[in-house]
Formats: structure tokens, C-alpha cells, sequence
């Protein structure tokens, strides 16, 4: 049987299986109407649509279909105490939710839902005290709790101009509507919290526990992505690779926890030297760290990494057991160049790497530069 529009009490159109006005439809058609409407949602709420775009799909399909002239979701904070936010379709006079921005639940009959924490038919809103105005043709009122398990996330809302139509079949039809609703909100908060601990659990991967400095994965991402912005910029790219001096000898004379201590103070230290947006300190791998530091041209990396031994010496961490001092040193090897179509970051990191060798080779606690070619 083929579908036609007609036009309700209220001027709204209703897409009604055999062509007739919901009011002179026999009971089995509008059980018909009812189950296709439920089925209709059903299927729109396994398609994986935002949860903002199922709600509002929902309000407009029960308003286009049935002799309602408002339909809303009301959803509220994580206390219950206000709706916060409102997706609706009809038409409507005034809006309170929309106007105030918050809705405290002390305030109307979507709020005494909530109170009461069950379905509250208003058969006549014109002799309930704490109906609030949404249209005004408006005489009776429908109002369920979105319920997922033990939490509330809101209030579906409908209000017709008839003071017959929510009958036990419609109520039955709406209550489960509401289930939809709070099964989609529910999965949809789930997916948010996902997206949540996924994040911090990417973010915990990228750093190094020791330190909580940028770990070896983190710098081998950064690097290529800053290699990638300096090619196209045609800008410097430098590395600085520093290195504890003795730290087997500090591990062996101290203990490990004074090992470890040095590695944190020496990782807030680096953190100072990386000043710029794309800027990063890492632990590149046992007392080893390096510097990522875009835009500087190998004068401008020398003098940081002058800078950087410096800061270290003027710690004064104490090691007992340094050849060099009874302080920790660092050594530095730097490297900078203008990343290229035929180069890979790789040789950035290759030539710090043969700079630091020359350092500690010629002497330690000291800077040392290496051409990338």
C-alpha cells in the first residue's frame, strides 16, 4: 500500500501509510504506522550517524509522521540537576532550554520526569501547573526518561494538539524511542571515552617514563615530520645528541636511584632548550638525549649546545666517580642542514651521532660539530 501526505490539525505534514488523517485511521493501521516509524529509527540508529544527527533524525521523523507538534530530546549535565542541551523539531512559540542556555530540573514537567524518574503523561497541559509553553496549540504531553541501565541521560518530549493521542500503543512506541535514544547516547559516550584513553594511552607511549620526557618513538615521528616542513620551507634542521659522561661509573659508585635521579634533573635541563613551537627534548636511549631544533643554522645549534654543557656543568649533580670532574659533564655532538629531496633524516642523526663520538673521543665535556654530508 503506497504512502501519501496529509496535513494534521496543526499544519504539519504526516506521511500516513493508506492516506488517511491519524484520526480516521482504525486501529490496526495506526499500530501499522507506529511499527514502521519504530522500525524506521531502529535502522537509522544502527548506521553509525552522530549522536546529534540520530537525535534530531528521530524529532523530525515522529513530527513529519504523527500528530505531534513538538518533539525534543532534552539532555542533561552529569549531575541531573540542568538540561544543558536540546535537539528538537516542530514548531515552536518559545523554547526555554534554547533561550536560558540551562534548564535546572527544578523548573517544568520535562524536570518532575526526571524527579519522578518514570513516563508522566500530562492528558490536559492547561490544568498542569508546571507545563512551560513550547507551542501553543498544544493540550496534552508526553514525557519519558532516557534511562541507560542505572544512569539518566535526559527527557524525550512530545506535545500534540489532540488531548487523545498518547493512548497505551503510542506511549509503548515512545517508550522504546527513548530506549534508542539512551542506548545511542550511551555507545556514543562509551566511543568518546575511547577516543579519550586512547589519546592519553598514545600520549603515555610517546613518552619516556624515567624522564617524562618525549621518548625514541616520539622523536623518530617528530623528526620526520619536521624534516618533511624544513624541505618544504627550505629551512635548517638541527640535532643536538648529548651524553652523560662515566654515567656507567656514577651508576656503579651511587646506585641506580641516583643514576636515575641524574637522568630526571639532566631531561629539565634539556627542557629548557627547547624553546620554539616545533622544538623537542627527548631520551633517545639509556643516558643519551637529543635535541630537535628546526630553524637553527649550525652556528646557532653550536652555541645551544654550548649552552646546554654549560648548564649541565653548572648544576653541579655530584659524581663521584668522573674522571673529568666531581660534577656531571655532558658531551654534545651537532649537526644542521637544510633537509633535501635526495637526503633522509636518518643522515641528520648519523652525522650528530659521528659529532658526539669526536666528542667524547677528544676529551669529553665538550661540543663537537660534523658536517651531514
Amino acid at each position: 500500500m503506497g504512502q501519501s501526505v496529509t496535513t494534521d490539525l496543526l499544519g504539519q505534514k504526516a506521511l500516513l501509510p493508506n492516506g488517511l488523517p491519524w484520526d480516521e485511521q482504525d486501529a490496526s493501521a495506526r499500530q501499522a504506522t507506529l511499527t514502521r516509524i519504530l522500525i524506521r529509527i531502529s535502522r537509522e540508529a544502527l548506521q553509525g550517524a552522530s549522536l546529534d544527527s540520530l537525535m534530531q533524525g528521530i524529532c523530525d521523523c515522529l513530527v513529519a509522521e504523527l500528530p505531534v507538534a513538538i518533539v525534543s530530546v532534552l539532555l542533561l549535565d552529569d549531575d541531573n540537576s540542568h538540561f544543558v542541551h536540546e535537539v528538537c523539531a516542530g514548531e515552536f512559540t518559545q523554547s526555554p532550554l534554547a533561550v536560558a542556555g540551562k534548564w535546572p530540573v527544578t523548573v517544568g514537567a520535562a524536570g518532575r520526569c526526571v524527579q519522578l524518574g518514570r513516563p508522566h503523561l500530562i492528558r490536559d497541559t492547561a490544568t498542569d501547573p508546571d507545563y512551560v509553553p513550547g507551542n501553543a496549540t498544544a493540550r496534552s504531553e508526553f514525557l519519558v526518561p532516557i534511562r541507560h541501565g542505572r544512569r539518566l541521560h535526559g527527557v524525550l518530549n512530545l506535545e500534540c494538539a489532540r488531548t487523545d493521542f498518547f493512548d497505551s500503543e503510542s506511549c509503548a512506541v515512545f517508550e522504546a524511542v527513548a530506549d534508542l535514544v539512551a542506548g545511542a547516547i550511551h555507545f556514543a559516550r562509551i566511543a568518546d571515552e575511547l577516543t579519550e584513553a586512547n589519546r592519553r594511552l598514545e600520549q603515555l607511549s610517546m613518552r619516556d617514563a624515567l624522564t617524562g620526557i618525549a621518548n625514541r618513538r616520539q622523536f623518530d615521528a617528530r623528526l620526520a615530520q619536521a624534516w618533511a616542513r624544513q624541505a618544504r620551507e627550505g629551512a635548517p634542521l638541527a640535532l643536538l645528541l648529548a651524553d652523560v659522561d662515566f654515567f656507567k661509573a656514577l651508576n656503579d659508585s651511587a646506585g641506580h636511584l641516583r643514576g636515575d635521579e641524574c637522568l630526571r634533573r639532566l631531561a629539565r635541563i634539556c627542557e629548557r632548550f627547547a624553546v620554539n613551537e616545533h622544538d623537542l627534548v627527548a631520551r633517545y636511549g639509556g643516558e643519551e638525549f637529543v635535541l630537535l631544533l628546526p630553524a637553527r643554522t649550525p652556528e646557532g645549534a653550536i652555541a645551544q649546545a654550548e649552552a646546554l654543557r654549560r648548564a649541565v656543568a653548572e648544576e653541579a649533580l655530584p659524581h663521584p666517580a668522573s674522571a673529568l670532574a666531581k660534577h656531571v659533564t655532558v658531551s654534545v655532538g651537532v649537526a644542521a642542514l637544510v633537509p633535501a629531496a635526495d637526503a633522509s633524516p636518518e643522515q641528520l642523526v648519523a652525522a650528530a651521532d659521528r659529532a658526539l663520538y669526536d666528542a667524547k673521543s677528544g676529551g669529553r665535556d665538550r661540543v663537537a660539530w660534523r658536517d651531514s654530508a
